[in-house]
């Protein structure tokens, strides 16, 4: 006899809309969102007119999935943004996607791009969502241990101004983590000699620690400082993202998610969450190199999106059942959860 049907991985935890034909997504109107996405929608397609306004454009929309579908019809049918359509001279192709049809991508730490450990682990500067706040406290003659120490005001990696610190940011995005770094220390170089520092060029691969040693240069150099401020703004943000904790995690992570790529290959959905039940530890009993609740909800995205369908049967619905419980007393017990914990809870 056939076994039991499989189902998508991600229907537990991303149920379908309900839709006026039943559970099925495909024919979800605004209408059918809550009272807050809604109003999430109408702000993006107001902000996407107004957008193609100033560009003077005459788009044709295409979407993939749901949510897209809604996101395009609303904008299709936005009265100001018909009347754009009948004036505009430019044509263009707009496609809408919906994030969650590539969930792992958005949770995955794959990859080997120093630009985006960057973004990820300095804190954000604020106002801003794309720029991060570089601590420039190395540059002066202040000494703290206090690291979240505001005397002093913070960089950023925006630096439209200086041909050294775009080109630099370019290669950050582009190059892999150890080539970006070994750019780094070459700009720094080439800036110390340009401004006769005592500067000594070693070979080998580049340290958080040799980059600082090179920074100090220009500490006392006012001069040299307001020539290359934005180049040393770049340097200061690779070495506090180099030093940082969460970048060893990073490396953690990604070399787990490579890891139950392998275990999915070879291995049924409910030995893969067995296998998770163990690292699963409440406040009292983890270290600083165990998974926090978050990075678990994080996993559990991630392995839930790379897996495709699962047999669903008994055995399964006991390992979730196990990896629920144990998630469940993880959070209760965190002392102090955080925003994300919060929201969820």
């Amino acid at each position: 006899p056939p076994g039991p049907a499989p189902r998508p991985a991600l229907a537990g935890l991303l149920p379908p809309l309900p839709g006026p034909g039943g559970p099925g997504p495909a024919e979800v109107g605004l209408g059918a969102l809550p009272a807050e996405l809604r109003a999430a929608v109408r702000a993006l397609v107001g902000d996407l007119d107004a957008l193609f306004t100033a560009l003077g454009l005459r788009e044709e929309s295409f979407a993939v999935g749901a949510l897209s579908r809604v996101v395009a019809a609303e904008l299709a049918s936005y009265a100001p943004a018909r009347n754009r359509r009948r004036t505009a001279t430019n044509k263009a192709s707009v496609v809408f996607v919906d994030r969650t049809l590539d969930l792992a991508g958005a949770v995955g730490h794959h990859g080997d791009n120093l630009a985006e450990k960057i973004l990820s682990v300095l804190p954000k500067l604020p106002g801003h969502k794309t720029d991060v706040i570089v601590n420039m406290v190395e540059l002066t003659a202040l000494r703290t241990t206090d690291e979240t120490c505001n005397i002093i005001a913070p960089g950023c990696l925006a630096q439209p101004n200086d041909p050294a610190a775009k080109a630099l940011w370019e290669s950050f995005m582009n190059l892999k983590q150890k080539e970006a770094v070994m750019e780094a220390r070459r700009h720094l170089v080439e800036a110390a000699s340009r401004e006769n520092l005592p500067i000594k060029m070693s070979m080998g691969e580049v340290t958080p620690e040799q980059l600082s040693s090179y920074i100090q240069l220009f500490r006392n150099n006012l001069k040299a400082l307001e020539n290359h401020c934005g180049l040393l703004q770049l340097v200061l943000a690779t070495v506090q993202t180099l030093k940082h904790p969460q970048t060893s995690k990073w490396d953690n992570f990604l070399a787990f998610e490579r890891l139950l790529l392998q275990t999915i290959g070879e291995s049924e959905m409910p030995s893969v969450l067995n296998q998770f039940l163990p690292m699963i530890k409440s406040y009292n009993e983890r270290t600083k190199d165990d998974y926090t609740c978050e990075d678990f909800l994080v996993l559990l995205v991630y392995l839930y999106s790379v897996v495709g369908e699962i047999k669903s049967g008994k055995e399964l619905d006991v390992a979730e059942k196990e990896v629920k419980k144990a998630l469940v007393k993880a959070i209760c017990d965190e002392p102090e959860p955080s925003p994300v914990l919060q929201k969820i809870t």
